[in-house]
């Protein structure tokens, strides 16, 4: 059943199918498991961070209290076109927990985020 509210499950579950895609794709598996790692554990500890990012981003709630451009800037330098991957694997995660209405606000704050990475990293290099 697909939720029609934003709630911290909704965004615990999202984390869970979205990072599952991530840890598979041919492109982003490799960067995100370089950074993040390749253990079981190593993932459920940046669900959980990421998780309290959302809930911030769209709860106002949580505790995150990283860096993200900063960790994104001291990358090694990823094709572009990776902005759009994330963002496709991003939204048929969303769609298999949101309604479409809750699917489009978090989609379109997913989107600001990627524009706004995208032009400082993009800037930058």
């Amino acid at each position: 059943m697909k939720l029609n509210t934003i709630n911290k499950e909704g965004i615990d579950r999202l984390m869970e199918i979205f990072y599952e895609k991530i840890r598979r794709d041919k492109d982003l598996g490799a960067i995100f498991n370089a950074k993040v790692g390749t253990d079981d554990e190593a993932w459920q500890n940046h669900k959980a961070k990421i998780s309290n990012f959302w809930q911030g981003m769209l709860l106002g709630q949580g505790n995150y209290n990283g860096q993200p451009m900063k960790v994104h800037i001291e990358l090694p330098s990823f094709p572009r076109e990776f902005f759009d991957t994330w963002l496709k694997l991003f939204e048929k995660s969303l769609n298999q927990v949101f309604n479409e209405e809750m699917s489009m606000v978090i989609l379109q704050r997913a989107q600001m985020i990627a524009r706004n990475f995208q032009n400082v990293l993009y800037a930058r290099r």
